[in-house]
């Protein structure tokens, strides 16, 4: 789909603030009211949105210990590769993995409330891939910056 400038202030805006109803949306991109939402729509339908949802603060439910986990595979073996992904999207606490070229083989963020449950973690699911051959733990201690939305849209009009 290629996009014009109004569906690019579209997309800013709801990444923005996607709660925002189509009415403010609307007179924020200069549309009328069904002309916006029929390219909300059609945005959707084409997979440039992919979905919304609300972002909950870890913090206020206990999850404080974001670690970053670098997983390094004993070979470049497809089966063991994909036998991790498996069980790394049947875990809960990691929230974002990357397969990833230099020394390391994935990247991993996962968060926990504390150090115990990090650890029932890595017994559970790290140590438990036959082809994991070691893992480097960066434990954050803040976050700096939390943006999940999509920079360069200006680039593409």
């Amino acid at each position: 789909m290629k996009l014009d400038s109004i569906d690019i202030r579209i997309l800013k805006e709801l990444q923005r603030d996607a709660d925002q109803t189509n009415l403010a949306l609307a007179e924020t991109v200069g549309l009328s009211a069904p002309a916006c939402l029929k390219r909300v729509h059609k945005l959707k339908a084409e997979g440039v949105i992919e979905r919304v949802v609300a972002v909950v603060s870890a913090q206020a439910i206990g999850r404080r210990l974001n670690m970053v986990v670098e997983v390094e595979m004993s070979s470049d073996d497809m089966r063991l590769a994909n036998q991790f992904i498996n069980a790394i999207d049947q875990s809960p606490e990691v929230k974002q993995c990357y397969k990833v070229t230099g020394s390391v083989d994935f990247v991993l963020i996962v968060n926990v409330a504390d150090v115990f449950e990090y650890d029932a973690f890595c017994q559970r699911v790290i140590y438990a891939q036959e082809g994991m051959k070691k893992f480097t733990t960066l434990i954050s201690l803040r976050c700096t910056k939390f943006d999940l939305s999509q920079g360069g849209l200006a680039s593409l009009y």
